[in-house]
């Protein structure tokens, strides 16, 4: 994929938290995702590319736009496979508290796993402890991996969990270890991601959340250089059998990083829409909004931070119809 593509991806992910950000606190978690997948939809109209999403907001039947299987770009070259959450953390932005972000990835076809929306146990880490966790060893073997790793003691190792019930035995057991634990309530990638950023203050992630997610989770970290692995945790017969629909016969199979991304040139870009351990939010100022963007492309490595100043009413994206319907 051509570097200018890294920059188009940023216009798509500012659209949608621009559009997020006006629901920030107002208790409405419906309105808040249908604004922010309708604008990061419309903004695809303009991205010069031939892509289908393979993790969106759904199946054809279940979501109006940005669905799995819908074309987007204006269907030139180069082909790709395009991961989207338009808001990450609605229950975030209804209560106005941080770790909200729009995010996507890109990746060549066919090179990203199609997963079930589901759950899935997941763990990462960055660059330093690569190969040195693993999903099924017991939490206090990895923590002291990561203690190695990063030249710490184990007690100074930040790991981040969801606060779940279903997360309370890994709790006890982080405890137990002596390491730092920060809980969040909802949106896994950023803390994902933030696990292979430099002085994020998150040094591994583990636990269970959503599944494209971790997909989208996986490409980030791809781009760091950092490790990540998953498993899928279906509930029911029906999860299992929606897991063979999709050609995943082994649903305890543990994928590794290379697995879920099939591809070393891959895009990622998420912009904050409320403070998180990557991004500040949108701020408003003077009648105007500004956004901080990370940007990355893991074919030269580079990673981009951009803080941009828009003008709303200079931008045609805010002049659609369909976008001033949601936003009026």
């Amino acid at each position: 994929m051509e570097r200018e593509l890294a920059l188009e991806f940023a216009r798509v992910t500012e659209a949608a938290a621009l559009a997020a950000a006006r629901w920030v606190g107002k208790g409405d978690k419906e309105a808040a995702d249908d604004a922010a997948v309708t604008a990061m939809r419309v903004m695809f109209d303009t991205v010069s590319v031939d892509g289908i999403v393979v993790i969106g907001e759904g199946e054809m039947d279940e979501a109006p736009m940005l669905y799995i299987g819908e074309r987007v770009g204006i269907g030139v070259q180069p082909e790709v496979d395009i991961a989207v959450d338009p808001l990450e953390g609605t229950n975030i932005v209804a209560k106005g508290l941080t770790g909200a972000i729009a995010v996507l990835a890109a990746a060549p076809r066919g090179c990203l796993l199609h997963a079930p929306d589901m759950y899935m146990d997941k763990i990462a880490a960055g660059p330093e402890c690569k190969g040195r966790v693993h999903l099924e060893a017991p939490i206090k073997e990895n923590l002291r991996e990561v203690a190695r790793a990063l030249d710490k003691l184990v007690s100074e190792v930040t790991v981040v969990v969801l606060d779940r019930p279903r997360h309370q035995q890994i709790i006890d057991d982080i405890r137990s270890a002596g390491s730092r634990i920060k809980l969040i309530t909802d949106g896994d990638v950023s803390p994902a991601v933030a696990a292979a950023y430099d002085e994020s203050g998150v040094d591994l992630l583990v636990g269970i959340g959503g599944a494209p997610e971790g997909v989208i989770s996986a490409a980030a970290l791809k781009c760091l250089g950092g490790d990540f692995q998953a498993r899928l945790v279906p509930e029911d017969d029906s999860e299992i059998e929606r897991c063979h629909q999709m050609g995943i016969s082994n649903i305890n199979k543990v994928f590794t990083l290379d697995e879920l991304v099939r591809s070393d040139d891959v895009i990622f870009a998420a912009t904050g829409i409320t403070d998180s351990f990557l991004l500040k939010g949108v701020r408003y100022s003077k009648r105007r909004c500004i956004t901080q963007t990370l940007v990355m492309r893991s074919t030269s490595g580079t990673i981009r931070l951009i803080e941009a100043n828009h003008h709303l009413d200079k931008k045609p994206l805010f002049k659609d119809k369909r976008i001033k319907l949601i936003l009026d």
